[in-house]
């Protein structure tokens, strides 16, 4: 059995330590959202509004730079995303009213997240015929932490020097970490093969790719609309019911190491149940979890359920790739993870602000995480009817790509 190339794992690194600045400064806009408000006085929905500028940005982006990918390769994606990060997070330090915000956070999505998540991923997944699952889980899991790392910096940075600075802080990390390590973004050797003799490349999934994308895009939607309301909503929550900011971003901290150790997982159950029934799983676990973040009050009760929703809702997150991984070629990996990532940057944004929205209406956050839950039964039900769907394709063995 051949081995896999030794340069994938430091392809995962890079991947993990360019996704976690990527991640990380979306997860911030929740720490960011009640001071900007204070300041400009912006209510919460138009605020969070931001999320949903960086999600759309990178949805639209993400296809562009997957056809892109699959065409000419992920060399310098790195290097323009580590740039664009930098100039965005520097603008948004100085500016002035809402349609800056967003037109900041149109640059983020756009140029940097794009660029570094779909397309980095499909090179990632393609250096390993072995344990693929685990590679992506590992390389994903970055994600998870630099959700829960950045913003607690961020956290500290504007309570102790403000806002604005907070945000200069962030882009001098971003260009001193990003920049030097995005040079050593490297295409996998299988996927180039593949890119230049596609003729060669044998499938054997029972249904075809274009069916499979759709089933996993319409998932996908109502999965992130659920799992984004905590991720733009946890820290005002928190502070609102009178925590203090540290011990909210510490909860939201907490929440995203967890979730490093479920995308690490979620990828890896993919290799073992198959990268499906790990799907339906760890949407189950986020479903049923995401309910009580609103009527939880006790310190140990909060950081508990904290852990259960990061685990399974990053969990989650790798288990979309790896079943993207295994369900389509590598030549369409770039364009199928981009399109995927279109329908999951939609529902993240849109249920980022929606979060928001039922927050101004109701002036709680009650609906906003029942909202959350509906939308996740409404995945689970899709994911169940997709299954059944492959099983009645192909009933007696389990259906793969190699």
């Amino acid at each position: 059995m051949d081995k896999d190339p030794a340069y994938g794992w430091f392809m995962v690194f890079v991947v993990f330590i360019l996704g976690s600045l990527s991640f990380g400064a979306l997860a911030s806009i929740s720490v960011f959202l009640k001071p900007l408000s204070a300041e400009f006085g912006w209510g919460r929905g138009e605020t969070s509004l931001g999320y949903t500028v960086i999600a759309f940005s990178s949805a639209l982006f993400g296809v562009l730079w997957g056809t892109i990918a699959d065409r000419y390769g992920t060399r310098w994606f790195g290097v323009v995303a580590a740039l664009a990060m930098t100039a965005s997070l520097f603008m948004l330090s100085e500016q002035t009213s809402i349609y800056e915000f967003y037109a900041c956070y149109f640059l983020f999505g756009a140029f940097g997240n794009a660029m570094v998540t779909s397309p980095l991923f499909a090179n990632v997944a393609f250096w390993f015929r072995h344990n693929p699952g685990l590679a992506l889980g590992v390389a994903a899991s970055g994600g998870a932490v630099g959700q829960g790392v950045l913003p607690y910096i961020a956290g500290l940075a504007i309570t102790n020097h403000g806002w604005q600075s907070a945000y200069v802080i962030l882009a001098w990390t971003y260009l001193v970490i990003a920049l030097p390590i995005a040079f050593f973004v490297r295409e996998s050797p299988w996927r180039d093969q593949a890119r230049m003799a596609p003729e060669s490349e044998v499938r054997d999934f029972p249904l075809s790719e274009v069916e499979v994308i759709i089933w996993i895009s319409v998932a996908i939607i109502f999965c992130c609309n659920c799992m984004s309301v905590p991720i733009v909503h946890l820290v005002p929550l928190l502070t609102d019911a009178g925590w203090s900011m540290e011990f909210a971003t510490s909860v939201l901290l907490v929440l995203m190491l967890s979730g490093g150790f479920g995308r690490i997982m979620g990828g890896k159950l993919g290799d073992i149940i198959g990268a499906l029934p790990a799907y339906l799983m760890m949407s189950l676990g986020q479903t049923i979890s995401v309910f009580w973040f609103p009527h939880v009050e006790g310190v140990a009760s909060l950081y508990l359920l904290a852990v259960f929703f990061g685990f399974t809702y990053s969990g989650v997150m790798s288990s979309i790739l790896v079943c993207t991984r295994m369900m389509v070629r590598a030549r369409f990996a770039g364009r199928a993870m981009g399109i995927t990532a279109f329908f999951g940057w939609g529902g993240m944004g849109m249920g980022g602000f929606l979060g928001g929205l039922f927050f101004d209406m109701h002036g709680d956050y009650v609906w906003s995480y029942a909202f959350a839950s509906i939308m996740g039964v409404l995945n689970l039900v899709i994911l169940g009817l997709f299954y059944l769907r492959i099983n009645s394709k192909q009933p007696l063995q389990p259906a793969r790509v190699t």
